[in-house]
């Protein structure tokens, strides 16, 4: 029924304009549609819903993955230069440097929006 149709992520925020500096300035998505409730934001082939709800940020799992390939060092290093706090999850068991959790050739790196909801970004 749903197999061929396409499918978006949708995160709520309090702070349309925080999300805004955040989403397209910090992590540079462009968006399709900005108002003042909600962004539609670009995304590779799929879109970033965005909109103001009261119950925003309390969601404890993950919000968004972007699968970055071998670009994830860099990603992150950017980000960073930009002032992004990435979370450190020691109970994972994995290496964790500069951001970024591995093991083998896996990597991976947590981030929140201003909201609390938690991006995650990995190499596959």
């Amino acid at each position: 029924m749903l197999a061929d149709k396409d499918s978006s992520a949708i995160v709520a925020v309090r702070d349309i304009v925080a999300a805004r500096a955040f989403y397209v300035d910090t992590l540079g998505l462009e968006p399709d549609q900005d108002d003042e409730n909600m962004l539609v934001l670009k995304t590779g082939k799929t879109q970033l819903v965005v909109y103001v709800s009261d119950y925003a940020g309390t969601n404890k799992a993950n919000a968004v993955v972007w699968g970055v390939g071998e670009d994830i060092d860099a990603i992150v290093l950017a980000l960073l230069g930009k002032g992004v706090k990435f979370e450190h999850y020691p109970d994972m068991g994995l290496d964790y440097s500069g951001g970024i959790h591995s093991s083998g050739d896996f990597k991976a790196a947590w981030l929140k929006d201003p909201d609390g909801n938690i991006l995650h970004l990995n190499n596959m």
